[in-house]
């Protein structure tokens, strides 16, 4: 059975969910290899998440420069691993760094490469969503390796047990690459709600908010829910809520099992974003509102009127 090489994403010494998720479709096209690339120490800490995965191997590419270099570190310890193993597929999550990484391990190895992929089958053959959400297309790659980006949430996370036996990999550091370098970090302040893309609740305001004041009702909805909070891009460029929580085709693209819109009208570029959700309900005063299209449970009326009484019935059944 043929490996397919998963990029770990990683944070804080914890494997973010889109990487099970990956080691999930992993599973379906062959062996899962997970790799990790990190500061000395970093697959000691995630190792028993990876085997809780599915995980039959789990390459460690360590080195105290790895989290200094931009991207490169992973690009070029994926198309190593791709040239030595010659992988069935290469798994990556469809983030902003994820494609950038996916793209030049596409061009380093000569392969094809299939974007913001929402299924994989077992033949390799690949869903997704195109021009916005308005097709949904089937595609494969039939050149080289297979280098594709999975949106997060798109497929569920599966736990199997694997071996995840470990092998150190030693990626040598091209001269080109180490004037690119990372000079400084700076943490997203986002509270306690879950990371907006690994959050299985999502409650997304628009400009049928009105304000940025006004935002405090979207957020109120999604901690009685547990989840994280989301803008469409109209009401982030009103300045209501900050860029970093914007999801549409310009922004993230996540898939929950629960979305609430409210005040947004599912302007094809929102749609783009959210639209895979399992479960998506809308609240828009306007009836003809596009999002109604898509959304499993419709409300025409006031947000204001309708989040309320929706948090005050949910902190109500539980407690």
């Amino acid at each position: 059975m043929s490996e397919v090489l998963v990029l770990v994403d990683h944070v804080d010494g914890a494997v973010r969910k889109s990487t099970l998720e990956l080691l999930t479709a992993a599973r379906r096209l062959g062996e899962p290899s997970a790799v990790v690339v990190g500061a000395p120490g970093t697959s000691a800490k995630i190792r028993e998440s990876l085997a809780g995965h599915g995980a039959a191997k789990v390459y460690v590419v360590e080195s105290d420069t790895a989290t200094d270099l931009l991207v490169t570190p992973q690009v070029d310890a994926l198309a190593l691993l791709a040239e030595r193993t010659s992988p069935a597929a290469v798994l990556v999550s469809a983030t902003a760094e994820g494609k950038e990484i996916a793209g030049r391990v596409a061009l380093r190895t000569g392969s094809g490469w299939l974007v913001d992929v929402d299924d994989i089958a077992a033949d390799g053959v690949a869903t997704q969503s195109v021009f916005g959400g308005a097709y949904v297309v089937k595609s494969k790659v039939t050149t080289g390796t297979p280098v594709i980006t999975v949106r997060p949430g798109a497929i569920d996370a599966e736990a199997a047990e694997g071996a995840a036996t470990e092998e150190a990999v030693e990626v040598p550091v091209a001269e080109a690459s180490k004037p690119v370098r990372v000079t400084g970090r700076e943490p997203v302040v986002a509270g306690d709600r879950p990371e907006l893309s690994e959050a299985s609740v999502v409650v997304s305001g628009g400009r049928g908010v009105g304000s940025a004041d006004s935002f405090s009702v979207v957020e109120e909805l999604a901690d009685a829910l547990g989840g994280a909070v989301g803008a469409s891009r109209a009401a982030v460029d009103s300045g209501y809520y900050p860029g970093q929580f914007q999801v549409g085709q310009t922004g993230k693209t996540v898939s929950p099992q629960l979305y609430v819109a409210l005040g947004i009208s599912g302007a094809i570029q929102h749609r783009a974003g959210m639209q895979t959700s399992k479960t998506i309900v809308a609240v828009n005063k306007d009836p003809e509102a596009p999002i109604f299209e898509i959304a499993d449970f419709g409300v025409v009326g006031d947000l204001f009127t309708v989040a309320p009484q929706l948090s005050q019935e949910v902190a109500k059944r539980r407690g």
